[in-house]
């Protein structure tokens, strides 16, 4: 059942109306996790309701990070990151850890070559609370991207998954 969240807070945007669809032709299995009982299209967004009535985009709830229990979304990590003159841009995942379940890690394109990972740790812990801080840095010299230029989460994370097993 969709449940309703107060103004502000964060939440899965789930959809409901004559312009969404009903459901997947001919898989019941799926429409089950994509809606709820009451009949919500739950998108896979997080995200949350200004006080004008506009919704805030977030992340997506499948590219969540959970640290002992807290809610990490990339977007946090990269957004910081990214104000650090030093990166020209960057891109986070999250890896399974034995202590937390899971843990950040983040890959970096370098705008200024002297950057270190160091340098990236210390400004996280700078700006971000302590869980939220990457445990790994990857510099790289491009990250994948779609042809419309956006970052490729899920290619990260299948190159990480590859070079584990």
């Amino acid at each position: 059942m969709a449940r309703n969240v107060n103004l502000g807070d964060l939440g899965e945007i789930c959809i409901k109306g004559p312009q969404v669809m009903r459901g997947y032709w001919q898989r019941d299995h799926e429409n089950d996790k994509v809606f709820s009982s009451d009949g919500y299209l739950k998108t896979g967004d997080m995200g949350y309701m200004t006080a004008e009535g506009y919704f805030k985009i977030v992340d997506r709830k499948k590219d969540m990070i959970l640290v002992s229990g807290f809610n990490v979304y990339p977007n946090e990590i990269e957004e910081v990151v990214c104000t650090n003159p030093k990166v020209l841009e960057c891109a986070a995942i999250a890896l399974k850890d034995e202590k937390s379940g899971e843990v950040p890690k983040i890959f970096v394109v370098k705008k200024d070559t002297s950057l270190t990972e160091e340098e990236i740790i210390k400004f996280c812990r700078d700006n971000l609370t302590s869980y939220k801080v990457p445990k790994y840095v990857e510099f790289r010299t491009e990250l994948p991207k779609s042809n419309v230029g956006k970052i490729l989460r899920k290619d990260l994370k299948e190159q990480e998954a590859k070079r584990r097993s």
